[in-house]
């Protein structure tokens, strides 16, 4: 994921009601009602239209949102975080049609650059949180995991036995470690959300698939055989890791891991390419499709039926 849009302030939106705050946090506390009893989202016409009744939505996020290499580029956003007009963020946007959205998501984020400037002339991602915005979406953690080194390392170790288990033999541990030293990191990232915009419904956004459960695909993506399960149960666990962590300071986690659309999937089921992308996106990121995939699942979490198959 490669470190590469200040995002444009929305015009402030109106303040809220006592009414329409009520509504909100009504809206929050029976999406946290649902989502503890593990029960799916079927919402009636009129949840849907209360789903759909936010004024500011804030997405904040690394490539995984931002959608490096995804057409169209998004006009006015800083080229170096590689923004798409197709992410799962603008997707969801559009579909709510909502009064003011600010995507501030940017390709290369860690946790520290939701606080700090990423990049000369692009503000911090949190500047984009009002008291007033009502609805966020987050998508990070998988570059302070360091998930493209991991990759790259293991790819090269690869080469050493393809059908062996070079790269779990490398790390032992230490990436099941990783994931437990970011609890901190996470929980603060939603505990400051939460301060900064305290009516807001937020959703933690997980991150979809990248290898299969097993056996791989070797040497068109090169993961030995044995490492597949290794890098997919990492993957897991930081998935798990964030929804926990998330779920603890009050946000929705949204699960879009589905297994079958992996980089060893068909060029035309998979929604994350591979090393050598046959869709339009950047290597081992999603594509259009993830994107899409990744949109129907949070509006599902926010009451609205589905549209990918």
């Amino acid at each position: 994921m490669p470190r590469t849009d200040t995002p444009s302030m929305p015009p402030v939106p109106p303040v809220p009601t006592e009414k329409s705050a009520m509504t909100r946090r009504s809206r929050k506390i029976a999406l946290a009602a649902v989502a503890a009893l593990g029960l799916s989202l079927i919402a009636a016409p009129a949840a849907a239209e209360e789903a759909a009744d936010f004024g500011h939505y804030v997405a904040l996020g690394d490539s995984f949102t931002s959608g490096p290499l995804i057409p169209p580029y998004a006009p006015g956003s800083d080229p170096r975080c590689l923004r798409s007009s197709a992410n799962y963020a603008r997707l969801t946007a559009d579909r709510l049609g909502v009064a003011s959205f600010t995507d501030a998501s940017c390709s290369g984020a860690v946790t520290a650059d939701l606080r700090e400037s990423q990049h000369r002339g692009v503000a911090p991602q949190f500047d984009a949180l009002t008291p007033d915005t009502d609805l966020v979406t987050v998508g990070i953690g998988g570059n302070d995991f360091g998930f493209s080194e991991v990759f790259t390392t293991c790819a090269k170790r690869s080469l050493e036995n393809p059908l062996g288990n070079p790269c779990e033999r490398y790390y032992g541990d230490e990436l099941e470690q990783r994931v437990e030293d970011l609890r901190d990191e996470i929980s603060g990232v939603y505990g400051e959300i939460a301060e900064r915009s305290p009516n807001a419904t937020v959703l933690a956004v997980g991150y979809l698939q990248i290898l299969p459960e097993s056996r791989g695909c070797w040497p068109r993506e090169p993961i030995a055989r044995g490492d597949v399960p290794f890098l997919d149960g990492v993957q897991n666990a930081l998935n798990a890791m964030i929804a926990e962590e998330s779920t603890a300071r009050g946000a929705t986690f949204v699960d879009v891991l589905e297994r079958g659309h992996d980089i060893c999937s068909p060029a035309s089921q998979r929604w994350v390419e591979g090393l050598i992308p046959e869709n339009s996106a950047a290597p081992v990121h999603p594509n259009a499709a993830g994107m899409a995939a990744t949109a129907d699942r949070v509006a599902g979490a926010l009451g609205l039926p589905a549209e990918v198959a």
